[in-house]
């Protein structure tokens, strides 16, 4: 029997898990506010016929064409001489979804390219090289509009099976090369009526593809029905690659193994075909961020996939002029990312030959320019900001990032405005400056008087355009010098270096004259004094209000700059105030006259809570608004602090997404995350730093908390796949406690109570829950691969671990409820109308295949189920296993009830003393003298008992592997209408394992897993086995791959298979010996 301590255990871990569940939920089923505005269009979409070769009709390929007008079909596709776009759907999506793509395409390429604004360009420095921009061409207008093409693939859910994903592929091979043979068909047209063609055909296909769409793209480059060159860029939205978001199905894994393997070996052997398709693909993968529940960003990125020298990783807030993070579905249709995108995919195409440029580093470039901003990507590890700005070569010879030479260019020379002279210049003499107004002054700093005092590092925000508002110079002095050099020829401008950051909308002005909110800033500039070494001052050169080239002057202008100390705006959140955070959030406040630029550090693993941060104005400096005192009070934190400072804005590094900037801090909570404590993980990855940019002439107060309901929605998220791998490790290592009690002659005790001796602190629990852990580390530490923060990476493994007991202990006690309901039950009716349903069994029995199946209940359900495996689904033949055991352990249990009511002596049930065998396995090697129990003294009720115990052990294992084939039974019934296919041999042969582990560990004296030929008391126990399956299903689940427990049950079911017929054979050549 448990106690109460056992059942206290384990009812608090079911609180537990429950709990962790309940609260994702509910965190999950909250709306979600992006920021997006909504794309328009009017579609119609074109069917682009099949050849005859091809077999299957029951996928589509379409052209979208954008407008209200009715068009001829045929007359369009003879009119196709654009640049084709392939669109790929993801799980369930359709083939519509390309409208938005489509459409803001059409208007990008009618309405041209946008305007440069000069703001510095995001670096693009990869693995040690320099990919030069110069070549990149400035356009008027774009070369070639896009045709975007789309598959329909008839809303299937490919990430659920392994099979339809792979049908997925084919099909868009498929479609890739229709596409470029409905160009020769176009063209051909065209001449036949007289047309004159000059020039060349295309001969690759942009792939753009959603969700799993993106990984089906991937998978087509390395088909080897693949035309040579016919793909050369892929772009993903919200993409899996590392591995599917579900990882339940061995084939679908398998797949994903398999592609990625590809693409590694293709990087690594140029010289075989994959590696000659490869060195020419360049790959994007852009993340939806933080709100994308289905796809998380640690499985969108490229890393160990893809070389930083043929593609990147973006989440979608850090995308240029996008800055949001959205949905899964939201990324479709997005407008700002949509218009963005548009305007990438038309720039790659080269303006003198009409085609995507080929060059795969000049595309690389194109992307990166057009995607990413001035601001670096990640933090790599580093706590401050200005480590990782951008290196300027202030001087001729000074190097870029250490390496590489690199010019600054100045403004355009075509972009003139007046320069009064000095009567008109402003000498700051403190270390902040303020502008207000575009007034057409220079502003002279002295950094040697201002950044003394450890004041090493300038910042300005502004909203001002670089160039068309501002402009800023470094000078080596002031007036004449002995250099023989003339002056304009030393003074470098260094206007390139300012950065553009979101900014929310203008502040209105509400009546003329009167004075506007501070408007948000849309830029921020940095030196270090590395860029400010050998130069005396730095101006600030502001354009006149009137006019600004042409321009219409903003709203409200602003620019405030500032020499400060990094270290004096360090703030930290101590562990101890994060955690007491989930109760009370916790506050720093900021006063007046501090650094422009904040650094919040938060000193606990956010790999595993996420905290949510607030800025909230407190006070701007305005001691006398004419108010009376209770109402200054709040003027000062509200309107009037308004008026006076700019609103913030927040920068937060998050290793796994990147960067993620927030404008308009003021009115908004962000929560900051970190990469997730995963084995794959790197030391350092999981804390979080986020800088803020507020202004120095206002104070205020930073909360910070840890959000419950956020945390549980985040686990749940990224840790589902490791806790389904741990909920097989926990069933083994209760299966080793029943087999082992087993061979000591011990009753078997309950599933739930094996459950609960291996959470039992120290021995169990250590051994069995922390030995994997440090097995991991130490194969990390062997294989020399990056070792994760180990605190981190320990205590999530833990709380994964005691969340899977928790999952089993329902599991278990649901089965174990239900079970009991039925018998009782049964046993009720049996007593009361016994007669009457032994006249029914005995005509029911008397069939003559009911007979051979009673007698050989295992055969005839193994049959079945491999039968089902092999050639309907998997899912069908495990239901069949699963309902087997049902009927055993509720055979056993009805037996038990029976035997131990003193009701009656005889049976009540009508089946005799062959209960006592409890369905022998026909074929099978059982010794003839054994019994079925080791004790045989023990009681025939606790026999049953025992039995039930444990059948209903391997029921819950059974199960578990029919719930990771549910979703692929899903995908399966609902294009049952439209064909069939013979299921994976993958999947087939690893059901068959454990259907053969179902037949030769049926009985608990079946407790020899392998006997060594030859040897007499070597033997490899049956709990010993289940141990080690389970440190693999928990090393498994570890590594994100659940699925796998599949082959650690195939391989027990064929190994114990293998052994029972020897052992057969060896018995029946002994008794033939001993007739002799």
């Amino acid at each position: 029997m448990i106690g109460f301590k056992a059942k206290f255990r384990l009812a608090t871990i079911v609180v537990l898990s429950i709990g962790v569940a309940l609260v994702a939920i509910y965190d999950l089923l909250k709306p979600i506010s992006n920021g997006c505005t909504m794309t328009y269009m009017y579609p119609t979409y074109i069917p682009i016929s099949a050849p005859k070769s091809l077999s299957s009709s029951k996928y589509g390929l379409y052209l979208y064409h954008e407008g209200w007008k009715q068009i001829d079909f045929d007359e369009h596709l003879k009119q196709l001489n654009g640049v084709p776009v392939l669109f790929i759907p993801g799980n369930g999506g359709s083939y519509k979804q390309v409208r938005s793509l489509a459409a803001e395409s059409d208007r990008a390429y009618q309405g041209g390219p946008p305007e440069p604004m000069l703001y510095q360009e995001a670096s693009l420095m990869y693995e040690g090289f320099e990919i030069d921009e110069t070549n990149i061409p400035i356009l008027n207008q774009y070369a070639r509009r896009l045709d975007w093409f789309a598959v329909d693939l008839e809303g299937e859910h490919s990430a659920m099976d392994g099979q339809v994903l792979e049908e997925h592929t084919e099909y868009v091979v498929h479609a890739i090369n229709r596409i470029l043979d409905q160009y020769k068909e176009s063209q051909d047209a065209r001449v036949k009526e007289g047309a004159v063609e000059s020039g060349s055909l295309p001969n690759s296909v942009i792939l753009v593809g959603h969700s799993m769409g993106g990984f089906v793209a991937r998978a087509a480059v390395v088909h080897p029905n693949l035309r040579k060159s016919a793909v050369e860029t892929i772009l993903t939205l919200s993409a899996p690659h590392q591995s599917p978001p579900l990882a339940l199905q061995p084939s679908l894994g398998h797949y994903f193994e398999y592609i990625n393997q590809e693409w590694r070996k293709g990087y690594k052997v140029q010289n075989s075909r994959a590696g000659a398709q490869l060195s020419r693909v360049i790959v994007i993968s852009i993340s939806g961020g933080g709100n994308d529940y289905q796809i998380r960003s640690k499985l969108e990125s490229l890393d160990g996939i893809v070389p930083t020298t043929h593609g990147f990783m973006i989440s979608s807030m850090g995308v240029k002029n996008v800055w949001l993070s959205m949905e899964h579905q939201v990324i479709l249709w997005c407008n700002q990312l949509v218009v963005q995108v548009s305007h990438t995919l038309l720039s790659l195409v080269d303006p003198e030959t009409g085609h995507p440029t080929s060059g795969p580093r000049k595309r690389l470039a194109i992307f990166t320019k057009m995607l990413q901003s001035g601001m670096p990507g990640s933090l790599s590890g580093r706590s401050d900001f200005h480590q990782q700005s951008p290196r300027l070569p202030l001087q001729k010879g000074r190097k870029f990032f250490g390496s590489v030479r690199k010019n600054i260019t100045a403004c355009p020379s075509k972009i003139r405005w007046s320069d009064e002279g000095l009567e008109r210049d402003l000498y700051i003499k403190t270390p902040t400056v303020t502008i207000l107004a575009m007034d057409g002054r220079r502003r002279w700093l002295d950094i040697k008087e201002l950044g003394s005092d450890g004041r090493t590092n300038f910042v300005l925000v502004t909203n001002l355009l670089p160039c068309y508002g501002v402009r800023l110079h470094l000078w080596p002095e002031k007036g004449t010098s002995m250099s023989n050099s003339p002056l304009s020829k030393r003074v470098v401008e260094v206007t390139s270096r300012i950065v553009q950051v979101p900014s929310g909308p203008a502040p209105r002005q509400i009546e003329p004259g009167s004075q506007t909110e501070q408007p948000p800033p849309s830029a921020v500039f940095w030196l270090d004094p590395k860029d400010m070494h050998g130069f005396r001052f730095l101006t600030i050169s502001v354009a006149p209000s009137p006019t600004v080239s042409g321009r219409p002057p903003p709203a409200a202008s602003m620019a405030v700059g500032q020499f400060f100390n990094p270290e004096e705006g360090r703030k930290e959140f101590s562990p101890k105030s994060l955690l007491l955070s989930v109760f009370s959030q916790k506050d720093i406040f900021i006063k007046e006259d501090h650094p422009i630029v904040m650094n919040i550090t938060f000193s606990i693993n956010l790999g595993l809570l996420p905290a949510t941060v607030s800025l909230e104005t407190t006070g701007c400096g305005i001691k006398k608004s004419g108010l009376p005192v209770e109402e200054a009070g709040d003027m000062n934190s509200g309107r009037l602090c308004k008026l006076r400072c700019f609103p913030p804005v927040a920068l937060a590094w998050d290793p796994a997404s990147g960067l993620n900037m927030f404008p308009n801090l003021n009115s908004r909570i962000i929560e900051v995350d970190s990469s997730p404590a995963l084995w794959s993980s790197t030391q350092g990855s999981e804390q979080t730093n986020v800088l803020l940019l507020v202004d120095p002439h206002c104070s205020y107060k930073t909360s910070a908390a840890v959000s419950l309901t956020a945390s549980a929605r985040r686990f749940m998220l990224l840790y589902n796949s490791q806790i389904v791998g741990f909920s097989f490790s926990v069933v083994f290592f209760a299966l080793m406690r029943q087999a082992n009690a087993w061979e000591l002659s011990f009753p078997v005790p309950s599933l739930l109570s094996a459950v609960e001796s291996n959470l039992r602190m120290p021995l169990p629990f250590l051994s069995l829950a922390i030995s994997p852990v440090l097995i991991a580390l130490f194969y990390s530490y062997l294989s020399s691969k990056p070792l994760p923060s180990v605190g981190s990476f320990f205590v999530v493994s833990m709380i994964c671990y005691l969340i899977a007991n928790g999952t089993v202990i329902v599991l278990v006690l649901t089965t174990l409820i239900l079970s009991h309901l039925v018998a009782r039950i049964h046993v009720f009716f049996k007593t009361r109308w016994r007669w009457w349903i032994l006249d029914l069994s005995t005509s029911f029995f008397s069939f003559k295949v009911t007979r051979v199946i009673n007698a050989n209940p295992s055969l005839a359900t193994s049959l079945l189920a491999i039968v089902l495996v092999y050639f309907v689904h998997p899912a069908l033949g495990l239901l069949i296993l699963v309902f087997s055991h049902v009927l055993c352990c509720h055979h056993a249990l009805c037996s038990f009830l029976t035997a131990s009511s003193e009701a009656r002596a005889e049976d009540l049930f009508g089946f005799g003393s062959g209960i006592k065998k409890i369905e022998s396995e026909v074929g099978l090697p059982v010794d003839d003298h054994s019994s079925s129990s080791p004790d045989s003294t023990r009681s025939y009720g606790d026999t049953q008992l025992e039995m039930f115990h444990h059948r209903h052990g391997l029921l819950i294992l059974y199960l578990l592997c029919l719930l990771m084939f549910l979703p692929s039974l899903v995908a399966w019934l609902e294009r049952l209408s439209m064909s069939h296919n013979f299921p994976w041999l993958l999947d087939s042969m690893l059901c068959m394992g454990i259907i053969l582990h179902s037949i030769c560990n049926s009985k608990p004296e079946f407790n020899v897993f392998f006997q060594i030929p030859g040897t007499r008391g070597y033997e490899i126990r049956q709990g010993f086995v289940y141990m080690i399956a389970g440190y693999c299903c928990y090393l498994w689940g570890l590594d994100l791959a659940p699925y796998k427990a599949f082959y650690a049950i195939a391989a027990i079911g064929v190994v114990s298979f293998i052994f029972r017929i020897m052992e057969r054979r060896n018995r029946n050549s002994r008794k033939h010996s001993h007739r002799h």
